[in-house]
């Protein structure tokens, strides 16, 4: 069994073409806010989720303004995730381009009913 997985990342699709062209990379936010609202990093690395459910909770609290993408990583072992004390996991780096795929585009903001 490979102790690499695929997991996923919510970002703004005002991001697309730097994702696609640079991969994550958290000193290049600056074109939309992040998935829960702040205007800088909250740290020096990439949060991924473990599976499509935990990047649902992320599509849910999209407070970007806007619609958002889920692209997939690859190549990553989840061993490497560390929590910044929010529950979440994330990777202390960049992703390469090579390494990142989108699977779902233009998810528009999920209301409440």
């Amino acid at each position: 069994m490979s102790d690499t997985a695929n997991l996923f990342h919510v970002s703004s699709l005002r991001n697309r073409q730097s994702i696609a062209r640079h991969g994550l990379d958290w000193t290049r936010m600056g074109a939309a806010p992040g998935i829960a609202g702040s205007r800088r990093p909250e740290v020096e690395g990439i949060f991924l989720c473990r599976s499509e459910e935990e990047a649902g909770f992320f599509l849910r609290i999209n407070n970007t303004g806007g619609p958002v993408d889920l692209w997939a990583v690859d190549g990553i072992d989840e061993a490497l995730l560390l929590d910044n004390g929010s529950g979440f996991g994330y990777v202390p780096g960049r992703i390469p381009a090579a390494q990142v795929r989108l699977v779902r585009s233009d998810i528009p903001p999920q209301l409440d009913s």
